[in-house]
């Protein structure tokens, strides 16, 4: 399983809990999109995920933006993902930048709020904020293999599923 995080605005620690907590254990792959805040933070993601990926985000501090790049891609489950904090240009800038990588699936964090957008060429994800929820609910993401490419859903730290979605490879 990928689980997908975003936005941990903590100073300390990766503020894990509930189903969030319980989803990077049980992870083979740890997708964060940006601002972890500080290097110890992002030092106690790498404690308990078992294999993370990450970009930087615009609050983070300049010793986590040194040890991260601005976006990444990967392929999980034959499936092309591009990782950013965010675009300028909305949705229609996070669809150019995931066509620009081939991409099948664009994941994003930067506003708190989860969102899953498949109007675009390809798929827009995000997470939204497990830690700092802005006015929404605190939630992650997590997404599976299937023989056509990824089945994803939008969780809260409570465990109640919101949100599914699939994901095809092309």
């Amino acid at each position: 399983m990928l689980v997908v995080l975003s936005d941990t605005h903590a100073t300390a620690d990766p503020s894990l809990v509930g189903a969030a907590a319980d989803a990077v254990a049980d992870a083979e792959l740890v997708l964060h999109a940006g601002d972890f805040t500080t290097d110890a933070v992002l030092d106690a993601f790498h404690d308990v995920a078992p294999e993370l990926r990450a970009v930087h985000g615009n609050r983070d501090s300049d010793a986590v933006t040194d040890r991260l790049p601005t976006a990444t891609t990967l392929t999980y489950g034959g499936v092309r993902i591009a990782a950013t904090h965010r675009r300028r240009g909305g949705a229609t800038g996070l669809a150019m930048f995931g066509r620009e990588r081939g991409a099948d699936l664009v994941v994003s964090g930067h506003t708190h709020r989860p969102v899953v957008d498949e109007a675009e060429s390809v798929t827009l994800l995000n997470p939204g904020s497990h830690a700092d929820p802005r006015g929404a609910r605190q939630s992650f993401a997590t997404l599976e293999p299937t023989e056509q490419g990824l089945t994803g859903r939008l969780v809260t730290v409570d465990g109640d599923v919101f949100r599914r979605f699939d994901v095809e490879n092309e």
